[in-house]
């Protein structure tokens, strides 16, 4: 007897889900404890913490490693723990870290550290223009861990300058610290000695949520990875009664801006804090190019004014949250090695959701569409559209292959 169409579809469809449910579970693990850290001091104290706390390894993977006095103190801290008899693993991005001189790096490997550079400019068989260490994570003997949008320069901590770059990282002490570190020992691609780690002492900081499923999360289109891109599309989809987005590089591609569009269609709110005052000026000037596909799609948007903004996060329904340092842009989906952790936990999700309404209610300035075109010239808008194009034209050479 032959199955009927509609109910062979039901059986595939119900199949789909509880497949895809099992697969979507795997991917977390249990036991693990969370606190959302702001940036600036509260990030960089407790970066210095965790270094002294080590017993066994540290693996230290940055984007820009600057020879400032942040970048001096992060250093003298971990060559204190390499002189203890530490194990510790330090990679940092070529291109964004070269200014740092010689004889720092030198400095570095006399006291024990395994120093790695991420893809020498023009050394090596192959070349891949864009593809850069973008991701910044610190696991400490696999157990304790900082996922976070950082790096290590004045700019991301609070001086006598002035405070910090607007950024978050996410804390987590638990079993997602074994599969960060075998992330970390996999892109340092070296022969890394493993044994038994003993395990640090839980640090007593307040306000951390327990219990916790979280998942890392990785992009690299070289490896064949867009975990996050998924991520980030399963919460537009899924979503059923808000978002918060805060990126400050917020150009999203076609697949993006369509699964956005879908998910405001169904009711969703949609909040996006962008920057005020930005680092990239061409970007500022692209991103508002999109203000008005957003205006059309019912997405309000909040412009930070106090410092430069730079945290990559979102939280979803209450529920689930994302962060770390994609940024919602071609550059992140296609080209540069990302990393984020998502975690589902209502009570983290609460937190954040929290922590993001405060920075709309006191730091930032609501673009309305009246306000927009009121204040926006038409040279503003020509100048916006070239910048738009331009960057588009640039993520069109930089995705691609170069060998």
């Amino acid at each position: 007897m032959k199955m009927p169409d509609n109910l062979k579809g039901l059986l595939h469809s119900k199949m789909f889900k509880r497949v895809t449910a099992k697969k979507r579970a795997d991917h977390y693990t249990s036991g693990n404890s969370v606190k959302l850290i702001r940036g600036g001091s509260e990030y960089f104290d407790l970066l210095e913490s965790l270094i002294a706390s080590a017993k066994n390894t540290i693996h230290f993977h940055v984007y820009i490693f600057d020879d400032d006095s942040t970048g001096i103190r992060i250093a003298n801290a971990l060559k204190q723990a390499a002189l203890r008899g530490l194990r510790i693993y330090v990679m940092l991005d070529a291109y964004a870290s070269k200014n740092l001189s010689g004889s720092f790096v030198a400095d570095l490997k006399k006291s024990g550290i395994h120093f790695k550079w991420f893809a020498p400019l023009f050394k090596g068989q192959k070349f891949y223009l864009g593809r850069r260490l973008h991701h910044k994570v610190v696991v400490i003997d696999s157990f304790q861990c900082l996922v976070a949008g950082l790096n290590i320069s004045d700019r991301y901590n609070d001086t006598e300058k002035g405070p910090a770059w607007l950024d978050w990282a996410l804390f987590v002490e638990g079993n997602i610290g074994e599969v960060l570190a075998r992330v970390c020992t996999r892109r340092y691609k070296s022969r890394i000695q493993r044994e038994l780690q003993l395990k640090p002492k839980h640090l007593p900081l307040q306000g951390m949520v327990k219990d916790c499923m979280v998942r890392a999360r990785t992009n690299d289109w070289i490896g064949r990875k867009w975990q996050i891109s998924k991520s980030y599309l399963e919460m537009f989809r899924t979503a059923k009664k808000s978002i918060i987005i805060m990126s400050p590089y917020f150009l999203p591609g076609l697949i993006f801006r369509r699964a956005i569009k879908r998910a405001a269609k169904r009711g969703v709110k949609i909040n996006v804090i962008l920057a005020g005052v930005s680092d990239i000026g061409t970007s500022k000037y692209a991103e508002r190019y999109l203000y008005r596909w957003m205006f059309k799609n019912k997405i309000d948007i909040f412009e930070y004014e106090k410092t430069v903004l730079h945290g990559k996060i979102a939280v979803c329904d209450g529920h689930w949250v994302t962060i770390g340092s994609y940024n919602l842009n071609n550059l992140s989906a296609y080209a540069s090695v990302e990393l984020n952790l998502d975690v589902a936990n209502d009570s983290l999700a609460t937190n954040v959701n929290d922590c993001l309404q405060k920075v709309i209610d006191e730091d930032c300035l609501q673009i309305t569409e009246e306000e927009y075109y009121r204040t926006t010239s038409v040279w503003a808008h020509v100048m916006q559209k070239i910048s738009y194009n331009l960057l588009r034209l640039a993520a069109f050479f930089v995705i691609r292959k170069r060998e």
